[in-house]
């Protein structure tokens, strides 16, 4: 009886598979929390004393005074105002999919049942799908400004979105790939 129930044991992991899902989890985390500032700020470009963003049109009047409106027409730039709808959707889209994502990757190592290595393959996909979304919409708002786009223009929050979109990327494949390591097909 003994020995079945040895059989019928889990193996246990290795010390360096467990760090590495450790750190994809920490590192998806970490872009979740710069995605999430990003959106929530949104002020992306700064061009001819104009801060263009997801929510926001600012200008920068002679005193150094901040002056912005939610309407993105104001900001002459042809479809902007429409544009703007999509992309904010698209990245604040991705910020919920890459936490359902994380949720999910937790939860397989926390929990060791049947269903891990299942659980953990969906967390990487959702993790992918959060990369696709964050990047298409930092692509689409760079191609609706494109007028104005200097490299020094952007800002801090849009290489938030950047490196996120970068990190959902890495830490998608990483996570399909170690799984398809530790477990092989069988």
């Amino acid at each position: 009886k003994a020995q079945r129930l040895l059989a019928h044991r889990r193996p246990q992991k290795s010390f360096f598979e467990t760090l590495i899902r450790s750190l994809i989890i920490l590192c998806v985390a970490i872009a979740v929390v710069l995605s999430s500032i990003s959106v929530c700020d949104g002020r992306w470009l700064f061009a001819r004393g104009q801060l263009f963003g997801l929510w926001h049109f600012c200008t920068v009047s002679n005193g150094s005074v901040l002056k912005c409106v939610t309407d993105l027409s104001l900001a002459q730039v042809e479809g902007l105002s429409v544009g703007a709808i999509p992309i904010r959707s698209m990245v604040s889209f991705a910020v919920v999919v890459a936490i359902f994502g994380l949720e999910l990757l937790m939860v397989s190592q926390v929990c060791e049942d049947a269903n891990a290595r299942r659980k953990w393959s969906m967390g990487s996909v959702l993790i992918l799908v959060s990369f696709l979304l964050s990047a298409t919409g930092v692509l689409s708002f760079s191609i609706l400004v494109k007028d104005h786009l200097t490299f020094t223009g952007f800002t801090l929050t849009y290489w938030c979105e950047f490196v996120a979109a970068f990190l959902f990327f890495l830490n998608g494949i990483s996570g399909l790939h170690i799984n398809s390591l530790t477990h092989p097909r069988n």
